[in-house]
C-alpha cells in the first residue's frame, strides 16, 4: 500500500524573494512581458467557464491573446460556482474592525492548520481587495448599507466581518459579471466558445502542455485543439463521493488526465466536509444541498443534552420547541466560546459527528443537528431574518417541507470543497511546462481546510489578476503557434481517446454506472471521509482496485459515442474516479498526522497532552505532527500497474508561526 518510492527533491516552486509583503508587487516588476502587438499571435486554451476560467477566458482577451474556451455545461452560466452561496472574502476593513491584509492572510494560514503555502496565501490577501473592485464595477449587486455602502458579515473562522455578500447568491452574481466579460469577448471574436464540450485528454508535445483533445456531447465527435499553453480551471474533485453538495456532473477527469501525462497531483486527501448541508434523508438521492454558512451568524447550533430526548424527537413524540434551554447543548459555543458557531468548517464538522456518534442526533437517521434562528429573530424581528436568508430560508422549505422561521433547520456536515488539487508554482503552472491551474483544480492556497467565502475570492483572484500577470514568464520562451494539430502527440492521444471510449461501449455488462459510482463513494466516505484511520484506508485500497476492476467488466453502457450519451458522459468520469479515489487513500495513509479536514483518529489531542491540560485546546482535536508532515504531498503518476512516487515540497513559515490551532 505504500508509494512506489519518495522524493525529497527541490521543488521549484517559484516563490519570489525579498520580504512577503513584497514578494508580489517584486515578482509582477520583474515578470517577463509580451507587447502588445504580440499578444496576438499567441493562442491559449482555458478549460472551465467558472469564476476563475471565465474570468481568465475573459481578462486574457481583453489583453490581446487569442483564446479558446470550453466547459461542458450548455452555457457559461451553467458553472457551478453559481451554486455559491454565502459570500466572498476581502480585507476592505469597511467596518473598521480591525481587518488587513495580514489578518486575512494570518487566517487563512491558520485556518488551513499551517498546510499552505504562505507566500500564495499573502498574494491572494493582497488582491482579493481589488476584486471588489472589479466586481462592483461589473455591477455585481452585493448588499449595502442603508447609507449605501458596502455591506459585510462574518464568516467562520475570522473575528472580523469581510465577507460580501449579495444575499445567498454570491456566486450567481459574480458569476454574471465573469460571463458578462467573457460574453464581450466572445462577442468581438477574441474567445472562441465551446460549449456541450468535454476534455478527454491532454496533449504533451516536447515535454510542453500545447493543446486538448475534446468530445462534442451532442453529435459525440472527437475534435483536436492546440495552442501555446492549457489553462485548466475545472473544479473540484468531491463528487468521488458520490453524495456532495456539487453539481452532479463536477468531476476530476480534466486534471487527472493531466495527471497520468505527468502532473502532479498534490494533497489530494484534503477534502472539505461543510457543517451546515441538508441531511440525507435516502437512498435515492443522488446529490446533497448546501445550506449557506451565512446563516450561522443568526443561527444557533444544538441538540439536546440527553439522548433519551434526541431520541424522542428523532421517534416524533418531542419537537424542539419541547426541549428547555436548560436541556439543550449549544455545542459549539461550549466549546469555542471565542468563534461560537462560527468555528472553521472542518471542527464544526467533526463537532456535529461528535454529537450524533454519542446518539445525540435529532434526523431521522440520527445523523442532524438543529441550526435555530429563534433567538435571532426574537432579537432582530423577522424580516430582518427574511432580508438577509429569505431565498435559503425559502430553498429549505421546499426541500425539506418545514418553516425555519418557525421551527429550526436540521443540518449535517457534507463533502463540499477540496484543497487538494494539481501542484502549481507561484506562477499557478504545474509541474508540467505550459499547464496552468486555476482555482480549486490547483492546490494552492487553502492548506487543509478553507475557510468559507474564500473559494470565490481565489478563483476570482486567479482569472483576474494572478494568471495574466504570471502567464507571460511561460509564453515569452515560446514560439508561437509552433505547435499544430499535426502533430503526432495528438495523433496518439486522440487513438487513445476513441480506444477508451470504444472499450467503455464494448463491455456491455448487467450494472450501471451509478451503481459503480455510489459503491465507489459510500466507501470512501466511510473510509476517506470525516475521519480516517489506518485500517479502514488499508481496506478501502484493498476494495477499490476490486470495484475497479468489475466496473471494466460489467459496466452497462447503452447507446454509441455518436450521439448524445449521458452514461458514457459519467462512464469516463466514474472510470477516473475509481483510480482517483485510490490515489486520495494513499494520501491519506501516508500522511501520518491529522490536520484540518485529514482527520486521522489515531492522531487527536487527549486529556493528557499539555495544550488540553492548560486549556488552549480540547482534546479530540486535530494533531499536527510539524516535524514529519510540514509539506506538500505532490504525487507522480508512473503507470496503471505501478504505485505512484511521493514528491514533497516542504513548506517554510517565516511570517507565521506554526502553533496548535485555538478557536477556544
Amino acid at each position: 500500500m505504500a508509494a512506489n518510492g519518495s522524493s525529497n527533491e527541490t521543488f521549484n516552486s517559484a516563490i519570489p524573494d525579498g520580504p512577503i509583503a513584497e514578494k508580489w508587487i517584486n515578482h509582477k516588476n520583474n515578470s517577463k512581458l509580451i507587447n502588445p502587438a504580440n499578444k496576438r499571435k499567441y493562442s491559449i486554451i482555458v478549460v472551465g467557464s467558472g469564476l476563475a476560467g471565465g474570468a481568465a477566458a475573459a481578462t486574457l482577451s481583453e489583453l490581446g491573446y487569442q483564446v479558446k474556451c470550453f466547459c461542458y455545461q450548455d452555457s457559461p452560466r451553467r458553472a457551478h460556482s453559481i451554486a455559491a452561496q454565502g459570500g466572498i472574502n476581502a480585507a476592505k476593513n469597511y467596518q473598521n474592525d480591525g481587518d488587513s491584509v495580514y489578518r486575512l492572510f494570518y487566517d487563512t494560514v491558520k485556518g488551513g492548520d499551517f498546510r499552505s503555502r504562505e507566500a500564495n496565501v499573502h498574494r491572494l490577501a493582497e488582491v482579493s481587495g481589488n476584486i471588489i473592485d472589479q466586481c462592483v464595477a461589473q455591477g455585481v449587486p452585493f448588499a449595502r448599507e442603508y447609507g449605501g455602502l458596502l455591506d459585510n458579515r462574518s464568516f467562520g473562522g475570522a473575528q472580523v466581518s469581510r465577507t460580501f455578500y449579495a444575499r445567498g447568491q454570491t456566486g450567481q452574481q459574480l458569476l454574471i459579471g465573469a460571463y458578462q466579460a467573457l460574453s464581450k469577448e466572445v462577442a468581438k471574436g477574441g474567445v472562441e466558445m465551446h460549449s456541450r464540450t468535454e476534455m478527454m485528454d491532454l496533449v504533451v508535445v516536447d515535454g510542453h502542455a500545447k493543446g486538448i483533445i475534446v468530445r462534442d456531447m451532442v453529435t459525440g465527435e472527437i475534435s483536436r485543439h492546440a495552442a501555446d499553453t492549457v489553462v485548466l480551471a475545472t473544479g473540484g474533485y468531491g463528487n468521488v463521493f458520490f453524495l456532495s453538495t456539487n453539481a452532479m456532473g463536477c468531476n476530476v477527469m480534466a486534471a487527472y488526465r493531466a495527471h497520468k501525462k505527468g502532473a502532479y497531483m498534490a494533497n489530494p486527501c484534503y477534502t472539505q466536509i461543510h457543517p451546515t448541508c441538508i441531511p440525507v434523508s435516502g437512498d435515492y438521492q443522488s446529490k446533497l444541498t448546501l445550506m449557506s454558512e451565512s446563516l450561522r451568524n443568526d443561527g444557533r447550533i444544538w441538540v439536546p443534552n440527553s439522548a433519551e430526548d434526541a431520541a424522542a424527537i428523532r421517534e416524533g413524540v418531542k419537537t424542539a420547541a419541547d426541549i428547555p434551554d436548560e436541556d439543550r447543548d449549544y455545542y459549539l459555543e461550549r466549546k469555542y466560546p471565542s468563534f461560537g458557531n462560527l468555528a472553521p468548517r472542518d471542527i464544526s464538522s467533526r463537532s456535529a459527528k461528535e454529537v450524533c456518534d454519542e446518539g445525540r442526533g435529532v434526523a431521522s437517521t440520527g445523523l442532524g443537528v438543529f441550526l435555530d434562528f429563534r433567538d435571532a429573530i426574537d432579537r432582530l424581528g423577522e424580516d430582518t431574518i427574511r432580508a438577509r436568508y429569505g431565498n435559503l430560508f425559502q430553498m429549505y422549505e421546499k426541500i425539506q417541507g418545514s418553516n425555519p422561521y418557525k421551527e429550526p433547520m436540521m443540518i449535517y456536515p457534507a463533502v463540499h470543497y477540496t484543497m487538494g488539487g494539481l501542484w502549481v508554482d507561484y506562477n499557478l503552472m504545474s509541474n508540467l511546462p505550459g499547464l496552468h491551474v486555476l482555482g480549486e483544480a490547483n492546490f494552492s492556497d487553502h492548506g487543509a481546510n478553507r475557510l468559507g467565502a474564500s473559494a470565490l475570492m481565489q478563483g476570482l483572484a486567479d482569472g483576474y489578476f494572478v494568471i495574466p500577470a504570471t502567464l507571460p514568464n511561460y509564453l515569452a520562451n515560446q514560439v508561437p503557434g509552433s505547435v499544430t494539430t499535426e502533430n503526432e502527440a495528438f495523433d496518439e492521444a486522440e487513438k487513445a481517446v476513441t480506444d477508451r471510449i470504444e472499450k467503455l461501449l464494448s463491455i456491455g455488462g448487467e450494472r450501471t454506472v451509478d451503481s459503480f459510482h455510489r459503491e465507489l463513494g459510500l466507501l470512501v466516505w466511510d473510509k476517506c471521509g470525516m475521519s480516517r484511520d489506518k485500517a479502514g484506508l488499508e481496506e478501502a485500497l484493498e476494495k477499490i482496485p476490486k470495484i475497479r476492476e468489475e466496473f471494466w467488466k460489467n459496466v452497462k453502457i447503452p447507446g454509441t459515442g455518436e450521439s448524445l450519451n449521458a452514461e458514457l458522459e459519467k462512464a469516463g468520469r466514474v472510470a477516473d474516479f475509481l483510480e482517483f479515489g485510490e490515489l486520495m487513500c494513499r494520501d491519506a495513509l501516508s500522511r501520518e498526522e491529522s490536520c484540518g479536514g485529514h482527520f486521522r483518529e489515531e492522531y487527536q489531542f487527549t486529556e493528557k497532552d499539555d495544550a488540553v491540560t492548560s486549556g488552549y485546546t480540547n482534546p479530540g482535536e486535530a494533531k499536527r505532527r510539524d516535524e514529519e508532515f510540514s509539506y506538500v504531498a505532490a504525487w507522480e503518476y508512473t503507470g496503471d500497474d505501478s504505485p505512484p512516487n511521493l514528491h514533497k515540497e516542504e513548506l517554510i513559515f517565516e511570517n507565521v508561526k506554526q502553533s496548535v490551532r485555538s478557536y477556544k
